[in-house]
């Protein structure tokens, strides 16, 4: 057992680069673990009913990196055996089908890091500072192009949405 590659690390990352799961994926792989579980959000082309052109992430860099390391400090209390943290983050506009965010955490067996990994994400969406945004289409019932509205949620910190839009043309939010 190398206790180089043993050794629990974390690798966070807030980036507008395109992001790669096998990347991801390599810097947690450990010899002294059996498992690498991985969590995978990607931009969806629809949103309650709504087609979505793009999503789009701000962020609080700096605060963002403070809460995810809380975070990964968290997982090492909550479950001992994990080995490595891997938390990337993408900035900027993300276009559909493309990853948004990738976790992956490994630990000797899997219940571990798929519980973590789990807890991880929603933790993540919870409490970083990184905003969303997305750019949606409306259309007609009658699924006419001609008078379609762009609407922007946004979320209050007590987790109710606002949505504001505009009709008519190609919204570029």
């Amino acid at each position: 057992m190398d206790g180089i590659e043993c050794e629990p690390k974390y690798f966070i990352k807030l980036t507008e680069d395109k992001l790669s799961a096998d990347e991801v994926s390599a810097l947690v792989t450990s010899p002294c673990c059996g498992a690498v579980s991985l969590f995978i959000g990607t931009t969806r082309n629809n949103f309650d009913g709504k087609k979505v052109k793009r999503l789009e992430y701000e962020a609080y860099t700096s605060m963002a990196e403070v809460e995810i390391k809380k975070i990964c400090k968290n997982i090492r209390l909550q479950w001992p055996s994990v080995r490595h943290i891997a938390i990337h983050h993408r900035l900027g506009a993300v276009p559909i089908s493309e990853a948004s965010v990738i976790v992956a955490i490994s630990s000797p067996h899997r219940a571990e890091s798929l519980e973590a990994v789990q807890y991880c994400i929603n933790t993540l969406k919870a409490r970083v500072p990184i905003w969303k945004k997305k750019t949606t289409l409306h259309y007609p019932p009658d699924d006419s192009p001609s008078s379609y509205c762009c609407c922007l949620p946004f979320r209050f910190e007590d987790g109710h949405d606002f949505e504001v839009g505009g009709r008519g043309g190609d919204c570029e939010i």
